[in-house]
């Protein structure tokens, strides 16, 4: 199966889970994706920076990020069509539509000089995001390429409940498996990789005993191009 094809069908199959579920998707996330507003308050976005979300889904994410930090712009890019058509009515709804640009793209391979002018970004962040994509390690590794000098990637996502109860874990996991949702347990290493071959700084956390694993890259080779 070519790229083109296996994006193709990783967005269809979004769009047939969400074409429903993205009308009440912030109510009943808000429950189990646990983390995402402390990455967002760590984003530390200050006047000028260019921040992308990979996989913004309802624009959730990018909305408050776009509340605390009102100097910087925001860019969210999602494979579902159907994800980003209630994210676009979220963004208006909130008055941001001038902070916030929104486009439809495959994790793994969008063009992030033509969403930043040619720039990259002071942040990248992806919150839940990898457990959903295929091919997670190339979306990790594209994340990291957009990253401006002194540009700075986080994540936060499921972890492998290392340090709960095994039913939970079994109960967790099958839950997740039928929204085709998988816990990475190899993203540390891919981490590791990634900031190897990229020649970045990376850290790896795990939190809530092992309910989340939150991580972080940092290309040090220069000054953001945002004063963050």
């Amino acid at each position: 199966m070519t790229a083109a094809a296996s994006a193709a069908g990783h967005s269809a199959a979004m769009d047939r889970i969400y074409r429903r579920q993205r009308h009440v998707y912030d109510l009943t996330r808000k429950y189990y994706l646990l983390g995402r507003d402390e990455l967002i308050a760590g984003l530390a976005a200050g006047p000028g920076a260019r921040v992308l979300e990979v996989g913004c889904g309802t624009g959730r994410n990018l909305i408050l990020a776009a509340r605390r930090f009102p100097s910087a712009h925001f860019t969210g890019i999602d494979i579902s069509t159907e994800m980003l058509a209630t994210a676009r009515a979220n963004v208006a709804r909130a008055g941001l539509s001038d902070r916030i640009t929104l486009a439809e793209g495959d994790a793994t391979a969008f063009d992030a000089a033509a969403l930043s002018d040619g720039t990259g970004f002071d942040r990248v962040f992806l919150s839940y995001t990898l457990s959903m994509i295929p091919d997670w390690q190339a979306a990790l590794s594209q994340g990291a390429r957009a990253l401006a000098p002194g540009g700075r990637l986080d994540l936060v996502d499921f972890g492998q409940q290392e340090r709960l109860p095994a039913p939970f874990r079994r109960a967790l996991f099958a839950w997740l498996a039928r929204f085709d949702v998988t816990p990475r347990a190899a993203l540390p290493d891919a981490m590791s990789e990634v900031a190897a071959a990229q020649g970045l700084a990376g850290a790896f956390r795990s939190t809530r005993r092992g309910y989340a694993w939150t991580a972080r890259l940092v290309r040090e080779n220069g000054p953001p191009t945002g004063r963050v």
